[in-house]
């Protein structure tokens, strides 16, 4: 694996190595290069932000974010996000990983498709959020420079990513269709079924079992 992009170490602990062997034994190229380019858009963003941040935690929730839409991290019950993070956190707990950052790391995978409120967040949860944002769906993109997402993409390349990530997205969502409501993961549905409709927030207040 190349290990500097544009100015950017990908962090080759014994801890990184072993994430990035576990996540790459369950995901494909597509979703293993997307989840590395997540890391290096979002350390650079840190390190242009001048953030204070650890390499390596960001890195592995980076890495582990997208783990929940792999068969083997699926649950009927759980958003994918949440997947994921749990994934990335009891693999941090059995490397002796503290609790305040396996939940550090939890926190960035689970909140990394909610808008509005990582940003506000400790610099590991916004640059997951950061990364995740600029490579899906281009949000401050023209941050980076034309060589800065070449020596990304050279590095890690997209290939066929918007149907690929699209497809895989929209079968997670169709496995489990309750537990995108009130996410962006509902889109995914609409988007293969336009017929589809999804629980209503106000249908829900109206016919729960208070009088008023």
């Amino acid at each position: 694996m190349t290990s500097v992009i544009s100015g950017i170490k990908i962090p080759d602990s014994k801890l990184a190595r072993e994430a990035a062997e576990l996540v790459r034994s369950y995901e494909d190229e597509m979703l293993f290069n997307h989840s590395v380019r997540v890391y290096v858009f979002g350390a650079m963003k840190g390190l242009r932000q001048k953030l204070k941040f650890d390499s390596e935690l960001l890195y592995v929730a980076a890495l582990f974010h997208d783990l929940g839409l792999v068969d083997h991290y699926h649950t009927e019950t759980k958003r994918f996000e949440v997947d994921g993070a749990d994934a990335a956190r009891d693999f941090l707990r059995a490397r002796g990983i503290g609790e305040p950052q396996a939940d550090l790391v939890w926190e960035a995978i689970a909140l990394h498709t909610t808008p509005g409120i990582p940003q506000y967040m400790r610099p590991e949860i916004a640059l997951t959020n950061a990364g995740v944002l600029v490579d899906v769906v281009g949000v401050g993109f023209d941050e980076y420079t034309p060589e800065q997402r070449d020596e990304v993409i050279s590095a890690f390349p997209r290939g066929d990513f918007k149907n690929e990530f699209l497809k895989v997205q929209t079968c997670s969502a169709l496995k489990k269709p309750h537990t995108t409501f009130g996410t962006v993961n509902f889109d995914y549905i609409e988007d293969h079924d336009p017929t589809f409709r999804k629980p209503n927030a106000c249908t829900r207040i109206r016919n729960t079992p208070w009088q008023t």
